[in-house]
């Protein structure tokens, strides 16, 4: 292990966040409201640690897998120690651990929050941060490292690699730092456009820049206790269930539109699958809750049904109303949507629908092959054959991703909360989702369970948010023998 190169990556990282911390200085004057030396504090040791890990640079620069693992693993774990002190020097947090699993929250674009009272932050610098943090979480800071600073020859292919949300993470043009431009600029302009929308749905101007961040990230902070349902607006209520759906679409697909190859764009599997997926969710649970719920009114049926299931799916984590609510056979589509997730490539979270499909199609092949033995053929996604050490990382995938759900469930469920409460909470922390059902459900949070809990969430939060890999190879004893 090259422990120079990954403290140098880290502390590059660490001196961006303290750059970043001057946007929520700067809102703290704009508002009034005056939190601004909560970041001033905090920049303090966020910029020693930061020169100090990154002044030297290291003898030997070439980064393998192993490395880039563990630099976006620690960068991640640096980045949400440190993003969490202007939340514990505020005093308005309990603990460091609630300020911690927070800021993790918002980093890995969960949305999971510890807050029974979120107004009581008030809409200055810090409310900010707290959403601040899903918009850089969502496309991911490494990413953001290399589309702005010097390259570190041949560095990005691993860390964009090892940050990348999905199975087959690629390239849209030949050099990775361009395409980190590219993503960011279309990330940018997107945000923009979301909030511009919400501006003209008679949304404040505050409050439409908190929830453009937070679907953008698919993150789901809201600066209000009610969630988007304080405000009673259908109209903002449609205009973020439609972005929250874009923004769970494989941002490659995009830069294609930009091409003008609109054929390429919706000739794409996984996204007629993730298309199909929601639209058939939503119209299963308008017609669920149409009478009970909705007086009738399938207009007031399909807004709120197509919310939740974008909302969810993407793993962003707003809601417009209580599904808590609803009946057994709409909560439990959510609860699949929450597994499911959104495309690879995007900001959502979940386990991702092109591991499904891939996994659907070599099942598929399977069977045709128990009925046509001699019949030789491969099963194939958008015109390409799936290679087999693709569908053995999905299968690696899955088993890993559901051990460590039920282990999690398993430490969880010592705090003595209920079933549903403790699966959902953990199927959402690893999900990145937000939101559960029961005591963590739309209207409720994650303040109850206790420090050790909190701290098994978080973990769920970064592993799911990092492809689980990143965080489980820093357990493994050989990963710090020294090498170059």
């Amino acid at each position: 292990m090259n422990i120079a190169l990954v403290l140098y990556v880290v502390g590059h990282v660490l001196c961006m966040e303290a750059v970043l911390m001057l946007l929520p200085i700067g809102v703290a004057f704009v508002t009034g409201v005056g939190d601004w030396m909560y970041f001033v504090y905090a920049m303090i040791p966020l910029v020693i640690v930061g020169v100090l890990l990154s002044f030297r640079k290291p003898k030997v620069m070439r980064m393998r897998m192993k490395e880039g693992l563990v630099s976006v693993a620690l960068a991640w774990i640096f980045l949400s120690a440190f993003g969490a002190l202007p939340f514990y020097f505020s005093g308005y947090f309990n603990s460091y651990v609630d300020c911690f699993f927070e800021t993790v929250s918002g980093f890995t674009t969960t949305g999971s929050t510890i807050l029974s009272d979120v107004e009581g932050l008030k809409n200055g610098g810090l409310m900010f941060w707290r959403s601040f943090t899903h918009w850089v979480g969502g496309m991911g800071i490494l990413v953001f490292v290399l589309a702005f600073l010097p390259n570190m020859d041949g560095s990005s292919v691993q860390l964009l690699r090892a940050e990348s949300p999905g199975p087959m993470p690629g390239k849209v043009v030949p050099r990775l730092r361009e395409t980190a431009r590219i993503l960011y600029l279309i990330y940018f302009g997107m945000t923009i456009l979301n909030i511009l929308c919400l501006v003209l749905a008679d949304m404040p101007l505050y409050d439409s820049v908190i929830h453009a961040m937070g679907s953008a990230g698919t993150g789901g902070f809201s600066n209000r206790n009610l969630s988007v349902g304080a405000y009673h607006n259908p109209a903002a209520e449609w205009i973020l269930g439609v972005f929250m759906m874009l923004f769970g679409v494989n941002f490659s697909l995009y830069y294609l539109l930009l091409k003008r190859d609109v054929k390429g764009f919706f000739k794409n599997a996984e996204l007629r699958l993730y298309v199909a997926i929601m639209v058939g969710v939503t119209l299963l649970i308008a017609g669920n809750i149409v009478q009970d719920y909705c007086g009738g009114s399938w207009n007031d049926a399909l807004r709120s049904a197509f919310f939740q299931a974008s909302t969810i799916m993407t793993t962003t984590g707003y809601s417009s109303t209580d599904f808590n609510l609803w009946p057994v056979f709409s909560k439990m589509l959510l609860l699949l949507l929450m597994i499911v997730g959104a495309c690879a490539g995007s900001t959502g979270g979940g386990i991702k629908v092109s591991r499904l499909l891939v996994l659907f199609k070599t099942v598929k092949q399977e069977i045709r092959h128990l009925i046509h033995p001699r019949v030789v053929s491969a099963p194939r996604m958008d015109g390409k054959i799936i290679e087999t050490g693709v569908v053995r990382g999905i299968l690696i995938f899955f088993f890993t991703y559901i051990t460590i759900a039920v282990v999690s469930m398993i430490l969880v469920s010592l705090d003595g909360f209920d079933v549903e409460t403790n699966v959902s909470a953990v199927l959402s922390a690893l999900g990145n989702i937000g939101p559960g059902l029961g005591t963590v459900g739309p209207m409720g949070n994650f303040g109850g369970y206790s420090a050790f809990s909190k701290l098994v969430l978080s973990f769920c939060m970064l592993a799911g948010r990092l492809e689980l890999f990143p965080m489980l190879i820093l357990f493994v004893p050989s990963t710090w023998r020294k090498s170059y």
